[in-house]
This record gives C-alpha cells, sequence and structure tokens, in this order.
C-alpha cells in the first residue's frame, strides 16, 4: 500500500466502501467509476503553489477549481470517493431519475381521468427502473469525470486530505501549497441514535439506489424533502409505505398550506403518516423488520421489509486538520463569515459544510462568490445572494426569500398576493389544478421579497421570481411581461394583475374618472 501511495495510486477505504455500496456493479457503475474515480488514477506531483486547492470533488468543489483554472489559474481538485458528490451519485441524479419513472407510472392509472382505458394497472419493473437510473447516471458522470478536468487544467488527487499548516494540506503522500483554499466537502447523512437501529440494514440516500429488488413494506424516518419524494415515489412503483415524522407536520421550512397540499397528495395516494410519532427501537426479525414508535405515551408496532432513513445531514469534517489550519467549526459545519471566508483568511467554505443552503445550486452559487472573494480580493456577501429552494414531489413546493410567517417575524409589513392554480387555465386542462402560488411584497416598497409555489412544476415556475428579487425589482415589471397562453406560467400574469389593482388608491380613481368625463365630452 506505502508503495501505491508512492507512485500517487489511491484506494480509499471510503471509496472502497462506496463501491460496495453502488453494487451490483454492472457496466453503468463501471462507467461510472471510471469517470468519477478512475482505479489506476496517478495523482500530480504538485510543483509550486496553487493559486486554489479545492478541497471535495461535490458541485461547490469543482465549480471553485474549474473557475481558477479558467481564469488562468493554477488549481488542484481533490476528492477521497467518488467526483461528482452527493447530488451525482446520491442525491439529484439518481433521485430524480425515480421520481421520473414513478410520475410515469402514477400517471398511468388516472387514464380514466382522461378518459382512456388500461386493461389493468401497470406492471412495474423495479430492477429496470433502476438500471435506467444507473444508465443515466453514469451518462452525466461524463461531465464530472478526473480525465475531463485535468484537460480542463485542474490537477486532480484522490484521497484523504489533511491540512498541515495555514497554507498546506496533505494528500496521499504529497503535499500541497495554496494561496488560497476552499473546503467543500460536503455532508452525510445524520443517523439519529435508536436501539437497534445498527443491525438493521437501514438505507440512507447514499444507499437506496443500489436497491435492485421493491421492498413490499417501507418505512421512511424524516418527514423532509428526501423522506417525502421518495416516500411518494416508491409508493407509486407499489410499496406499503409508513412516513414517520416527530414533528407535527410535514417539510417544516415551508408554509403550513404548503405542506398540507403535499400531506394530502401522498395520503390520497395511500402513504400512511404517523406525524408527531418518535421512533423507539427497531429490531430484525427474520426477513423483516419490527419498529416500535412512541407518541404521548402510546406505542405502536409497524412491520416492514426495509427502513430509509432521511433525518437531515451532518457536515463531513473528520480528518480535515482543521486546528493545523486556523479554521473553527461546530457540528453544524465550518464557522465562516459573510464572504465564506473562515478564521484562517486563506481559506474559504463553500457548499453543504458550511450553509444551511444544502442545495447544488446553492453550492454552485457560493463557489462563484468565493472565487471572486478568494482571488480578487472581492467583497461579495453570500446574504446578498438570491436561493431559492425546490421539493420535487407531486405536486412539488418551490419557495424563495421568506414566508409570511418570517416576515412577521422579522417585524416588515408586506402584502400577499396568491391565485390558486385552479384559476389559471392551463393547470385546469392538465389536471395540476391543486396548488396555488403566492408572492410577497413590502408594504410601501412593492419590493418582491419571497414567493411560494406548490405546482407540479414549481421547480421551473419559481425562476421569474427569483429573476424579480435578483435584480430588485417590483410585480409592476412582472406585469408588464407577456406570457404565452395557455402556459402555466400565466400564475404570475394573475398575480401581477392583482398587484396592479391596489396601485388604482381612490385618489387615482378620482382623477381617471374625471378624465374619461372630460374625454367624453
Amino acid at each position: 500500500m506505502e508503495a501505491r501511495a508512492a507512485l500517487g495510486v489511491v484506494t480509499s477505504r471510503f471509496f472502497l466502501a462506496l463501491l460496495m455500496q453502488l453494487l451490483p456493479t454492472d457496466e453503468f457503475d463501471q462507467l461510472l467509476i471510471a469517470h468519477a474515480h478512475p482505479p489506476e488514477w496517478t495523482n500530480p506531483s504538485p510543483e509550486g503553489r496553487y493559486n486554489l486547492v479545492a478541497v471535495g470533488g461535490g458541485t461547490a468543489g469543482i465549480v471553485a477549481a474549474l473557475g481558477a483554472a479558467a481564469l488562468g489559474g493554477r488549481a488542484a481538485l481533490v476528492e477521497r470517493d467518488l467526483l461528482g458528490g452527493d447530488c451525482l451519485n446520491a442525491g439529484c441524479v439518481p433521485s430524480k431519475a425515480l421520481l421520473s419513472a414513478a410520475r410515469a407510472a402514477h400517471l398511468l392509472t388516472q387514464g380514466e381521468q382522461l378518459g382512456f382505458h388500461l386493461a389493468g394497472p401497470p406492471r412495474v419493473d423495479f430492477a429496470e427502473i433502476m438500471r435506467r437510473m444507473r444508465r443515466i447516471r453514469s451518462q452525466i458522470s461524463r461531465h464530472d469525470s478526473a480525465q475531463r478536468f485535468a484537460v480542463l487544467g485542474v490537477d486532480v488527487y484522490f484521497g484523504e486530505a489533511t491540512f498541515t499548516g495555514p497554507d498546506t494540506l496533505e494528500v496521499a503522500g504529497r503535499q500541497l501549497r495554496f494561496r488560497r483554499a476552499v473546503i467543500a466537502t460536503g455532508t452525510r447523512p445524520a443517523v439519529p441514535a435508536i436501539a437497534g437501529l445498527d443491525a438493521s440494514d437501514f438505507l440512507t440516500n447514499e444507499t437506496i439506489f443500489a436497491l435492485t429488488e421493491l421492498p413490499r413494506r417501507l418505512i421512511v424516518v424524516g418527514g423532509g424533502p428526501v423522506g417525502c419524494e421518495l416516500a411518494q415515489a416508491f409508493r407509486r412503483f407499489g410499496s406499503e409505505v409508513h412516513l414517520i415524522q416527530r414533528g407535527e407536520s410535514l417539510l417544516a421550512k415551508e408554509s403550513p398550506d404548503a405542506a398540507r397540499r403535499v400531506q394530502s397528495q401522498l395520503e390520497r395516494e395511500g402513504v400512511h403518516f404517523c406525524l408527531g410519532w418518535s421512533t423507539q427501537a427497531v429490531e430484525r426479525v427474520g426477513d423483516s423488520i419490527s419498529m416500535v414508535i412512541e407518541r404521548q405515551g402510546e406505542k405502536r408496532k409497524l412491520i416492514a421489509d426495509a427502513i430509509l432513513i432521511a433525518t437531515g445531514r451532518t457536515p463531513n469534517l473528520e480528518g480535515l486538520g482543521l486546528e493545523a489550519a486556523g479554521v473553527r467549526a461546530t457540528p453544524d459545519g465550518v464557522e465562516v463569515n459573510e464572504r465564506l471566508q473562515t478564521a484562517n483568511p486563506r481559506i474559504f467554505a463553500a457548499g453543504d459544510v458550511c450553509s444551511s443552503f444544502k442545495f447544488t445550486h446553492a453550492a454552485d452559487a457560493m463557489a462563484r462568490l468565493c472565487l471572486r472573494n478568494a482571488l480578487f480580493f472581492g467583497r461579495k456577501k453570500l446574504s446578498s445572494l438570491v436561493i431559492p429552494r425546490c421539493t420535487y414531489t407531486d405536486p412539488a413546493v418551490a419557495q424563495v426569500g421568506w414566508t409570511a410567517a418570517e416576515a412577521r417575524q422579522r417585524g416588515i409589513e408586506v402584502d400577499c398576493f396568491r391565485v390558486e392554480m385552479a384559476e389559471v387555465d392551463r393547470a385546469v386542462v392538465d389536471g395540476e389544478d391543486a396548488g396555488f402560488a403566492e408572492v410577497l411584497v413590502r408594504r410601501r416598497t412593492g419590493r418582491v421579497v419571497g414567493a411560494t409555489v406548490v405546482a407540479r412544476e414549481a421547480g421551473e415556475l419559481i425562476a421569474e421570481i427569483v429573476l424579480l428579487m435578483t435584480q430588485r425589482r417590483t410585480l409592476a415589471h412582472l406585469a408588464q411581461t407577456i406570457h404565452c397562453y395557455p402556459t402555466q406560467s400565466e400564475v404570475w400574469k394573475r398575480i401581477a394583475d392583482s398587484y396592479t389593482r391596489t396601485r388604482l388608491t381612490p385618489t387615482v380613481a378620482k382623477a381617471l374618472d374625471r378624465w374619461l368625463a372630460w374625454w367624453r365630452r
């Protein structure tokens, strides 16, 4: 092993563990690995000092390293497992491939509402669905391949990165010196302390995509985005699904109405909810798993074939040598200031490891902010970014800025403009009229400060409001925008028209009346 490390050929214990999780290693997983961690990759021999070293090969690290190289700097990227990070390997890409298949299966069950009839319910080939997911993931992995990054001027190192000083780190026996570094090591699933859980072969987002057989009964612990998305998907595939949530509602960050709309849809599809219940103990009984849950002294027992733990994330900080680098961290992640700078001014952080915005698009935006501030003495602030979020249930929930409750907590006076999707012709035609859209504006200035959308394509619809907020515009500007008819984006036209009507004050109305009366003469 020492000889291999001396040659720069690295296979970490984490990488080996991830390979096991990817089983069965068919041709698609082999292609993924060939791109994201070539087994016989030879690490470069560092010469001189790097302008920037990114630690972590997920979205934030990739964007930072590629950006530095594109600007003419010497850049290095260090990854211990698979390039592409959680998004490519165990997050956005595989989950959305499953959700796409689940939506198609569900639509086939809705034929009678559209006037056509099938001989029977669709037969779900779960193994083929998962094979399709692996194929798509392997195709996309070429964008995150070590060879591609090397061609683009980034030195790619595989292995554990450990800071050895304020401007040095070590990886696989190599010492890298840097002017600036970006910590972008991401997060991993947070696993709660539940008696017997470790012996239950529980699943997380890092392992569930290795399944090839559909669990007949699935318990999902956690009512956040991951739990809700996968609960709905597996129910649509045919699993009996129970979702356990300690809190009294789903999607705690979203508005209560938005969360209720999602819960109602999942209930209609047959997902069983245990809200306000806590998990007490888990026990494997033969091929099944027994889970005891409790609420206010009442206990129940659930039986399942698999358990998915979706109770949040914890930052990847172990082994980084943060003390040697002069970087401070808490259990929530690396501490940074508004410019994403750590206690060591040479070292920045971006992405899930330092932020409550645990989204791929947020990691991308933060990495770009780091580049500006780290390499060009910029003073761009994290708070200046307008970062939306989306939970990809069906209907989906997208949100940006403040909710009404958050505005009240800040003492900000806002006006809310809301339209039900049932008032939008295209949503009615599509049979997707169960949601709504609302926009919050400051009472006196009309500036948009937040928006929520509940709709099948909420993630697409929210972008128009994100642009308004980024450009510091009002709904008056949106009212001037012509939308195609019929489209669901017309919901914004209706909201903008509602806002425009409020501008018609009594004084303005009286003046208009006088003008029109004179003009009739």
